[in-house]
């Protein structure tokens, strides 16, 4: 059943469409505004919802990029407001007025922010944001080649898969050939600091399948990605002696890069369950050994230095995500 429009509404609703009519975007975008007042005192939210929607596309593809972000965040204060529930429908509008703003606008970082606050609705779980959103938005930021922004986004999805193609495109294009296992390597080890175990098997599958540099396998000829195949196997098992093993095994290729050590020491508290240990002077894993052998001895006698930094990818994004992680 159709509702009921005041005379005062359809008054502002017909000059709404002339000024349309004649582009005049600026009168177009006010009266925009002024219907949003009425129908938020109405409560009648999902007319608003149409109506901000429809009018933030509009404005957006007729180039007027800061009224029609204004819209948009109109649009995800009226979710807040509301009852509409996160769905895949809803989260696809957002990501398609996100992708319409384009950069360079600095409304729209604050729009994907509000955003992704409201994917949290309901979901407490989802911190940073819907798992489903970061992986829209994270495609957007791909074909815009913004890769450390897609990087971000990615790792926040559950959308492994298309981060591995992203990142056989990044190394083809500007990494070193020697690299090519770091790219994947640092990838799955934070997907696991984030639980996700799921996602970092399909992150890995798909990068040493898809990748024109790496030879089937396993075994691989990389070290690294062989450690990392066997890795997310004893992650399955949850036995921390095997964890330990591979830790010894491969660390001259971990020594690679540094902060391999701290996602091992997360990785190690949540699938093996190792307690989190006080700083100790031996190393991480001078620290794992000596628990296996002792779990009541608190001193060391040996002193490992930390490993020297390689060249790796993108160094200073490593050392903010690491710090997020932690």
């Amino acid at each position: 059943m159709a509702t009921r429009r005041s005379a005062g509404v359809e008054r502002v609703l017909n000059k709404l469409g002339a000024a349309v009519s004649a582009g005049n975007f600026y009168e177009a975008h006010q009266l925009y505004r002024t219907l949003y007042f009425r129908y938020l005192m109405q409560e009648k939210y999902k007319e608003l919802l149409d109506l901000l929607y429809s009018g933030s596309k509009l404005l957006l593809q007729n180039e007027q990029l800061t009224s029609g972000a204004d819209l948009c965040n109109l649009y995800v204060d009226v979710l807040g407001k509301s009852s509409e529930p996160v769905s895949d429908d809803v989260m696809k509008k957002l990501s398609e007025l996100i992708g319409l703003i384009g950069p360079g606008v600095p409304e729209r970082e604050n729009f994907l922010s509000n955003a992704l606050r409201w994917s949290v609705k309901g979901s407490p779980d989802f911190k940073t944001g819907h798992p489903q959103l970061h992986r829209f938005i994270a495609q957007i930021f791909w074909r815009e080649k913004n890769y450390v922004l897609a990087r971000y986004h990615f790792l926040h999805s559950t959308d492994g898969s298309s981060f591995a193609m992203m990142l056989v495109e990044i190394h083809t294009r500007q990494g070193y050939p020697s690299e090519v296992d770091l790219f994947i390597t640092q990838v799955v080890l934070q997907y696991l600091c984030l639980h996700n175990k799921t996602t970092a098997a399909d992150a890995f599958r798909c990068y040493t399948l898809k990748h024109p540099d790496i030879k089937p396998g396993p075994p691989f000829l990389e070290p690294l990605l062989n450690f990392i195949w066997f890795l997310l196997k004893a992650i399955e098992s949850g036995k921390l002696p095997v964890f330990t093993l591979l830790c010894k095994k491969y660390k001259p290729s971990l020594d690679r890069d540094p902060t391999y050590t701290s996602y091992l020491n997360k990785i190690a508290q949540i699938f093996f369950g190792l307690a989190p240990q006080r700083p100790r002077n031996q190393g991480f894993l001078g620290n794992l050994m000596q628990l296996l052998n002792d779990p009541h001895s608190s001193d060391s006698d040996e002193d490992e230095h930390p490993p020297k930094t390689s060249s790796g990818q993108n160094r200073s994004n490593q050392k903010m995500e690491a710090e997020e992680l932690d």
